[in-house]
């Protein structure tokens, strides 16, 4: 099956493994956390690469750069959720450096993304 355009996207491949990255994470969660931070981290992290599709169908470039900032958003969205999981001990350290290092990744790729739409 051909790919989509937007599937070659190097920030869009890198989106997806980002929202896998967090779903395994999320999985060692505390129950309890099934309707806070688990549903909070795993819908702004598949967002991020959701609004990368949907800008990718959009005509203009305006409208492009409009949902590729929301994606961006998105992803800074994780953060804190990621920051809170760490200080009460959810994720190993080790674990939380690598999703972070990840997210100053895609933030890069975005930043490129974005300003190449204007």
């Amino acid at each position: 099956m051909i790919p989509f355009t937007f599937e070659k996207l190097e920030v869009y491949q890198k989106a997806i493994a980002f929202a896998d990255s967090i779903y395994d994470a999320t999985k060692t969660f505390p129950k309890e956390e099934r309707f806070g931070l688990i549903s909070q981290l795993r819908r702004s992290s598949i967002s991020i690469a959701a609004n990368i599709a949907e800008g990718a169908g959009r005509q203009s470039k305006s409208d492009q750069k409009h949902f590729y900032t929301i994606s961006r958003g998105s992803l800074y969205e994780c953060i804190p959720f990621l920051e809170l999981a760490n200080r009460k001990c959810f994720l190993q350290s080790e674990n939380h450096q690598k999703i972070l290092s990840k997210a100053h990744e895609l933030a890069r790729l975005f930043n490129g993304l974005i300003r190449s739409r204007e």
